[in-house]
């Protein structure tokens, strides 16, 4: 298993940047890179525990599905979206937000699971890895950017 952990601190209240973090719409801005699309569930404003999306985006070359689904919410805390059909074994990704001096602090933790065997990890190491934090990374840039014009 593969863990990515982030942290950026955003100028805000949690409770902005907590329903940006969940907002499908802006999850579409900030993927447009790989044209990442909400195409089946909840495919626009905020997504809520037990509730479902479906991504189609362009990665490596390839249009691929991901869904998920909100298997844990504690408002403004804390959410958990996990994969429920998609390319990998597993993926769950772990949101958390606490408050500080006037900043809110986000952290991230993704964890998956690649397919294939040994294939799958030399692909993770190579490639995949730094695809997925690249990914994440330049999701929470634009979240940083539309909460903190939101204060």
């Amino acid at each position: 298993m593969t863990t990515i952990h982030l942290t950026t601190k955003i100028k805000g209240s949690k409770q902005i940047v907590f329903d940006v973090s969940r907002n499908i719409d802006i999850h579409q801005k900030s993927a447009s890179p790989s044209k990442e699309s909400a195409i089946e569930g909840v495919i626009s404003g905020l997504i809520n525990l037990d509730e479902t999306v479906t991504w189609r985006g362009k990665h490596f070359g390839f249009y691929l599905t991901h869904k998920s689904r909100i298997t844990a919410m504690n408002f403004y805390d804390y959410f958990v979206d996990e994969m429920e059909k998609g390319k990998f074994k597993s993926f769950g990704h772990e949101h958390f937000f606490e408050e500080e001096n006037g900043f809110t602090i986000m952290k991230d933790k993704l964890q998956y699971k690649t397919p294939f065997g040994i294939f799958g990890k030399l692909f993770d190491v190579l490639f995949l890895k730094r695809h997925l934090t690249d990914f994440l990374l330049g999701r929470n840039k634009v979240l940083k950017e539309i909460s903190e014009k939101n204060i």
